[in-house]
């Protein structure tokens, strides 16, 4: 980092102090409201996904991953709005079931959702949140769900698919989380921490998208 911002410990010790007071999390919310004001924020269709990052430095929130031999990993669950833009994350034990962090992740949207009676709101989810765990989370929250059935696609009377899947766009966003090495691994022992790093990530992707659209410039219809 540049010589500007002080030593390591002075960094890190701002850092913990704006994970505490959640300055991350407010400058994503600010960030995502506004993509939403300038028209580029989906609630229509939503996803919602969770992935699994190696635990190595200890610490709580780590749990044995069930596809790594039982090794100590981290899953975060993250759901987007319908071209891929972060809206909530949570994090827990890799040995934690999607569908148990499916109702914490929706709690922790980072803006105000749209009343679900005046504006519908569909939550596309793969085959693990397949199950009335699943099911009544997206019930309680008010979401139509599109849920992925075990070993097959949800199909209509006609044996057609009720709707093209939109579960991609929450694997790209989580794909493009793991380009950053310290989200990839986990390496803070404290959960605070590491989630305040994905959460500053996601405030990066939302910051990039709304210089896609000319924020900040003339061009720009205020």
């Amino acid at each position: 980092m540049a010589r500007e911002f002080g030593d390591d410990s002075t960094v890190h010790r701002w850092f913990q102090a704006f994970v505490k007071a959640s300055v991350f999390e407010e400058i994503w919310a600010v960030l995502a409201a506004e993509c939403e004001r300038l028209g580029n924020l989906g609630w229509t269709w939503q996803a919602a996904d969770g992935m699994i990052s190696k635990a190595r430095m200890g610490g709580a929130k780590r749990g044995s991953n069930p596809t790594d031999r039982a090794k100590p990993a981290t899953k975060k669950s993250l759901i987007v709005e319908r071209r891929g833009g972060p809206l909530g994350l949570e994090i827990d034990g890799a040995n934690v079931h999607d569908t148990k962090l499916l109702e914490a992740t929706i709690e922790a949207i980072v803006l105000k959702r749209p009343d679900p009676h005046e504006v519908t709101q569909r939550l596309c989810l793969d085959k693990a949140y397949d199950n009335p765990t699943g099911e009544a989370a997206c019930e309680a929250a008010g979401y139509v769900p599109h849920i992925r059935c075990i070993g097959k696609e949800k199909l209509d009377a006609r044996g057609e698919k009720r709707h093209p899947a939109r579960r991609w766009v929450v694997e790209c966003t989580l794909a493009w989380l793991s380009k950053c090495r310290a989200i990839l691994i986990r390496y803070d022992k404290k959960p605070a921490n590491y989630k305040g790093l994905i959460q500053l990530a996601c405030t990066l992707l939302w910051c990039r998208w709304l210089h896609t659209l000319g924020w900040g410039h003339k061009k720009v219809s205020r």
